[in-house]
């Protein structure tokens, strides 16, 4: 069954103000965390992830991630999927995604030669 892709703004109209309050919160951080170390960027389900809330809220917090672009929400009708748009926040924030990674890893992102 193909499922309505239900896409957040285009890569050039992300705004970083509306990423920063979105990856303020330490489950949709989680979220991103995980989809930036699967370099595979396939498709995962909303409750493939280990979040301690409820549906109700995880549902808002993905949202909250595809309203400020930086996920693509996939609506099966009884279930949604959801896939990293790791092209377009690349492309408008480069380095962002190395981050979270780097964050995931307990580390810190590499430094750039100045």
């Amino acid at each position: 069954m193909a499922g309505t892709n239900q896409v957040g703004p285009e890569a050039g109209a992300l705004d970083l103000g509306v990423v920063f309050r979105a990856l303020a919160d330490e489950h949709r951080r989680s979220v991103m965390k995980e989809l930036a170390a699967d370099l595979s960027d396939s498709e995962r389900g909303c409750n493939s992830f280990d979040l301690p809330i409820s549906k109700q809220t995880q549902t808002h917090h993905f949202r909250v991630l595809r309203e400020a672009g930086l996920i693509d929400e996939i609506d099966y009708g009884n279930r949604k999927g959801i896939r990293l748009r790791r092209a377009g926040v690349e492309k408008r924030f480069p380095g962002l995604l190395a981050l979270l990674e780097a964050e995931s890893r307990g580390g810190t992102a590499p430094h750039r030669a100045g």
